[in-house]
């Protein structure tokens, strides 16, 4: 079975009414980066960090996939599929996809503010539990803090990530501008002669020499077109 690699970013979760984080009404819009998103932000106001990741839990769990998620979860059916992405929603797993790799951490998990990636201390709430109260601690006696990775702290699954794609028979690239770093590096480990796909409803400039089919189209719509000209690919 040939394996395929997805990496998808916040255009795959755009038309389950998640705001993408550098649109004009984006989040960064609404919120300041160095406020929310950083371990400075978290030190200086852990309050204020707490109810934002609160409040983007509450959609999250109201919230639904949409065709495209469910799309990339058939393709299980034909190929190995791992999906890495720069999402930190659960929305590809609540589609039945069943390999996830989480870049930027996930939004229904919590972590120990003193040792982040401490796999002792990572604890996965429930749709139920997603208002954290202010102040929760953690069994190592430091701050309960969201498992997200903030600007500034390494991606620890990174070259995980990497090395799925190294071996991936294809890419297909889902909502994402490639502009973020280092996530947009992966396109680079890709085999000489594995095609290359990327669904985007806007133009994308890619930073690469190598060829790249375009699919303008949004992901409800695009994942499906690219599964069929995977067939003729693969």
């Amino acid at each position: 079975m040939k394996k395929l690699v997805l990496l998808t970013g916040a255009g795959m979760s755009a038309e389950s009414g998640f705001s993408t984080f550098r649109d004009s009404q984006g989040l960064w819009e609404k919120h300041s980066v160095e406020d929310v998103a950083t371990p400075e932000g978290w030190e200086r106001n852990p309050d204020m960090v707490t109810d934002f990741y609160n409040s983007l839990r509450h959609d999250l769990i109201t919230g639904k996939p949409n065709q495209g998620h469910y799309d990339v979860a058939a393709l299980e059916n034909d190929y190995e599929v791992v999906v890495v992405t720069q999402n930190v929603d659960d929305l590809h797993e609540r589609a039945g996809s069943t390999n996830v790799i989480h870049l930027h951490g996930e939004l229904m998990k919590m972590c120990s503010t003193r040792n982040p990636n401490d796999p002792r201390y990572i604890r996965t709430l429930q749709p139920e539990e997603w208002e954290v109260p202010r102040g929760t601690m953690c069994e190592d006696g430091s701050l309960l803090r969201p498992w997200i990775v903030f600007f500034g702290e390494p991606v620890p699954n990174l070259d995980a990530a990497a090395r799925e794609v190294s071996e991936a028979d294809a890419l297909l690239i889902v909502g994402t501008s490639l502009v973020v770093y280092p996530a947009a590096s992966l396109i680079h480990y890709v085999k000489s002669d594995a095609p290359v796909l990327l669904v985007d409803p806007k133009p994308v400039q890619v930073n690469s020499s190598r060829h790249v089919e375009v699919i303008q189209d949004v992901a409800s719509k695009g994942v499906a077109k690219a599964a069929e000209l995977l067939k003729r690919m693969l």
